[in-house]
């Protein structure tokens, strides 16, 4: 190089001519020019390598970051993605570093990159190498999105998972996880995220929320399959006998009564012995009817069996010579018999001068209007038709729909069959067929022929019966933003309960988010930034379908109701609600709601990968894969980008 130099000098102190020094200095700027082009243009395209590989790797740090912060993982993530995507080698390089820090606990993830290229030109005029390095950053940004919560609390959520976490204690922390991420993802800034909640088991918790809509949702009457009491009413009627007999007497064995020496003589005995007692009723009465004629023209013996008992004392000489007190306890039966003519019967209430005689187990339409008004409801289905009051905790029944399995939803012509009112999604209600019943536990009776559950009669009023299981979840929640206090209190009110009806926490999820449905008010509420809102409906299940025709469930009591099926059995109750669960989804996802599922500690089923919106579907085995899923999501829900 000193050589080039000096000889290039030379010529310039050369005068024997001009020509030659020329052409050596334009050829000498000439291969600077050209020299310094491709040094540049390789500098140009490892410097782009270089920052597509910093952005590459600070978006996959950031999209790991969970409620851990940029931990261990997500910088491993980080360096893994920036070697992925730049090969020193290729790019002729050395010395090639990448540093990514988070400022911020993992909100925002900043990188620098920094690698030395060897130059293969300009080295001729003293640049051996150029320093290349770039900066990277990528955060989470949030738009407006409202989320709504489709969460499976059938029983088998209060299932140990492991060690002594319920299946339902991971759900609510995987729940309190997706908040965090969301709310990290869009803190300083004016994003709205708004969370809905629809808890499903074999109905949903929705009274409220339609009571506060309009009262008039909810029906004044409903059919139940239930029992009323059949009362013998004895105002008009006359007593033609009576008569009262004793059974024999059952003496009891002797027992000591006095205690310690006992007395020197019969006398002192005597006088010390309590007076033995009359007869008197013990137990509970038991009454039987022989019944002749109709009412109110009704001849009726009534026949009441009472156990009596009496206690005898008596005074008696030990062996030892003491006096002592002993007793026995005697026992009878009284037994009246009186025949009353011109009996009537009345049902289900009793009169001022009316006593039980039966159960009628059959379908009853009871009075609900007042549960409108918050009071507590009275019916005499209590033993031996007494009164019970209750309150309604706001579980529904489903309005009126078609017994078939030919459901089906069209983007174009919509549900079919277009009466099928449990699976409409947005009609508001207007008559008898279109409104919610009341779920009312104390009103729900199954009916047998016999004494044995074995033998259920469908058609026929039988005075044979038991109480109905009616399972009820914890309330629903309409859209609306949350603190996380607020989101993790209601996160711990659920509660796990009932059979697993996939299709009655869609059609509520579907109900709550449609922007054209009984609740659009709330759902279309514009967001105070004026921004677009995206909407998302997340479905929770641990279980397939799995059905019980003899519980209070939406539906009714499908054994007797039938509303979904034909014959009551539940393998067609069960493939009937599937097709419902199946429509309900394709009318959703019609909507622009994108449809989460998460099968957790169970298969992805066919039914619920078509449920989903494409590339949307998760499986969970355990506690922390079930949290990632929710995290996996929030983080589709927030927008991932680069900031620098």
């Amino acid at each position: 190089m000193r050589l080039l130099r000096y000889r290039f000098l030379r010529l310039l102190r050369d005068t024997a001519g001009n020509i030659l020094p020329l052409a050596a200095v334009g050829m000498m700027v000439a291969a600077a020019v050209v020299g310094s082009g491709i040094d540049l243009s390789r500098d140009y395209k490892v410097r782009n390598q270089l920052q597509a590989a910093c952005d590459a790797a600070v978006l996959a740090g950031r999209r790991t970051v969970t409620t851990a912060g940029f931990d261990t993982a997500s910088q491993t993530a980080a360096n893994n993605y920036f070697a992925t995507n730049f090969d020193s080698t290729s790019q002729e390089v050395t010395g090639t570093s990448f540093v990514p820090t988070s400022p911020d606990g993992g909100k925002t993830i900043t990188g620098t990159a920094s690698t030395t290229l060897n130059t293969l030109v300009m080295r001729l005029f003293g640049f051996n190498t150029f320093t290349v390095s770039v900066s990277c950053a990528s955060s989470m940004g949030v738009g407006n999105a409202d989320v709504m919560m489709v969460l499976d609390t059938t029983g088998s959520m209060g299932s140990i998972l492991s060690g002594s976490q319920t299946r339902l204690a991971a759900l609510q922390q995987a729940m309190k996880d997706f908040y965090t991420t969301l709310a990290n993802a869009t803190a300083s800034t004016n994003a709205r995220i708004r969370y809905g909640f629809v808890p499903y088991s074999t109905t949903v918790n929705v009274g409220k929320l339609l009571m506060a809509e309009d009262p008039d949702y909810i029906a004044d009457t409903w059919t139940y399959q239930t029992r009323t009491a059949v009362y013998f009413d004895y105002s008009s009627a006359t007593r033609t006998s009576t008569s009262t007999t004793y059974g024999n007497t059952s003496y009891g064995s002797s027992y000591r009564y006095t205690t310690g020496n006992g007395y020197s003589n019969q006398s002192t005995c005597l006088s010390n012995m309590p007076t033995s007692t009359t007869w008197a009723d013990s137990g509970s009465e038991s009454v039987t009817f022989t019944v002749s004629g109709t009412s109110p023209n009704m001849t009726v013996t009534r026949k009441v069996s009472q156990s009596q008992t009496q206690r005898v004392y008596s005074c008696a000489q030990s062996n030892n010579g003491r006096w002592y007190v002993n007793y026995q306890d005697n026992t009878r039966t009284e037994t009246t018999n009186e025949t009353w003519t011109s009996v009537k019967t009345v049902s289900p209430t009793p009169t001022a001068n009316s006593e039980f005689y039966q159960w009628a187990y059959q379908p009853y339409s009871w009075p609900t209007d007042v549960f409108k008004t918050g009071e507590a409801a009275t019916l005499y289905t209590g033993d031996n038709g007494t009164a019970v009051s209750s309150t309604w905790d706001g579980c529904i029944l489903e309005r009126s729909t078609v017994a078939t399995s030919s459901i089906s939803y069209n983007a174009v012509t919509g549900m079919s069959p277009s009466n099928a009112y449990d699976i409409d999604l947005d009609t508001v209600p207007s008559n008898a067929a279109t409104r919610w019943g009341p779920l009312w536990p104390e009103a729900a009776y199954m009916r047998y022929n016999s004494g044995s559950n074995s033998t259920k009669s469908y058609a026929s009023p039988t005075t044979s019966g038991a109480a109905a299981t009616s399972p009820c979840p914890a309330q629903g929640q309409l859209l609306t933003e949350m603190s996380q206090s607020a989101f993790n209190t209601y996160a711990n009110s659920l509660v796990a309960n009932g059979n697993t009806y996939l299709d009655i926490g869609m059609i509520w999820g579907g109900r709550m988010i449609s922007p054209s449905g009984v609740f659009q008010d709330n759902v279309n509420t514009a967001a105070s930034n004026g921004g677009e809102v995206s909407r998302h409906l997340i479905f929770m299940t641990d279980g397939e379908m799995q059905t019980i025709n003899t519980y209070q469930q939406a539906w009714g009591m499908e054994y007797w109701d039938r509303k979904v099926t034909s014959d009551g059995s539940s393998s067609t109750e069960t493939t009937n609600h599937t097709k419902r669960f199946l429509a309900v989804c394709e009318a959703i996802k019609a909507k622009g709601v994108r449809v989460w599922v998460i099968a957790f500690t169970s298969t992805l089923s066919s039914d619920l990968t078509t449920c989903a919106s494409a590339n949307s579907s998760y499986t969970a085995a355990n506690a922390t894969e079930l949290s990632t899923a929710f995290q996996e999501i929030a983080k589709q829900v927030g927008e991932l980008r680069l900031t620098q």
